[in-house]
């Protein structure tokens, strides 16, 4: 089976300069992969390194060893550790997707346009991006009279729906996705565990932080626990 990314002797740690340069140790020695068109969930407790994995393997934070192996459609098999800097954000543009558990966007800019600009970034029209992400809220069930409204005044909810429509409208070839059910009604989160798998159907290989055991039983192929920054158990592929 063709592999989307290994995770090879992978650690992190971190130099706290306000407290006399302690460091302080988040991942230790990570070892896993994920297959091309599979969703993996990554459980585990607030602080057992979930979300600094996901943002290790994005480039958000520099690795303190180890190498992140990514089989990408431009460059091959590529190591995101040592990767330059526009080769990841090539990738960023064009493979990778990071959906965090907050919506962060532009102020007074509308929600349509919010969702739609994942697809202009990647060469749509305006146009053909705004059709499709009317289309992706409306199946998400965002009051359409909101559609033109700015995300900022939105409920908790209503951004998280967001959230997850401007991440996989492109249909990302690999998307690290935080919480992605974790605001929402019952009916809506069925809708995003559906809308995901999808995804996976059509080419995308997923790797999911998740508190929700509903979502982690309905959506995924499979589970990695860490714990304390070390992976507890993982299944075998």
């Amino acid at each position: 089976m063709t592999f989307a990314l290994k995770i090879k002797n992978l650690s992190k740690s971190f130099v706290m300069h306000i407290l006399n340069d302690k460091k302080i140790n988040a991942l230790f020695d990570l070892n896993f992969e994920i297959n091309k068109c599979e969703i993996v969930g990554l459980t585990g407790k607030s602080g057992s390194g979930k979300s600094t994995l996901i943002k290790c393997i994005y480039r958000t934070y520099l690795t303190t060893s180890g190498q992140i192996i990514y089989n990408s459609e431009k460059f091959g098999e590529i190591d995101l550790v040592t990767a330059d800097d526009n080769e990841v954000l090539t990738l960023r543009r064009s493979e990778i997707t990071y959906c965090s558990q907050f919506l962060k966007v532009i102020p007074r800019v509308s929600a349509v346009d919010v969702v739609g600009e994942s697809l202009v970034v990647r060469g749509s029209s305006w146009e053909f991006a705004r059709e499709r992400s009317r289309e992706y809220l409306s199946q998400l069930g965002l009051a359409e009279e909101l559609w033109d409204a700015y995300p900022s005044t939105f409920s908790g909810g209503e951004q998280q729906r967001i959230n997850v429509a401007r991440a996989i409208i492109a249909k990302p070839n690999f998307l690290l996705i935080d919480e992605p059910t974790a605001s929402l009604d019952q009916k809506t989160k069925d809708v995003v565990i559906d809308m995901i798998v999808q995804l996976k159907q059509e080419g995308t290989s997923v790797l999911c932080i998740s508190h929700d055991q509903y979502t982690i039983e309905k959506m995924t192929d499979r589970v990695i626990e860490l714990k304390e920054g070390k992976i507890v158990s993982v299944p075998i592929i």
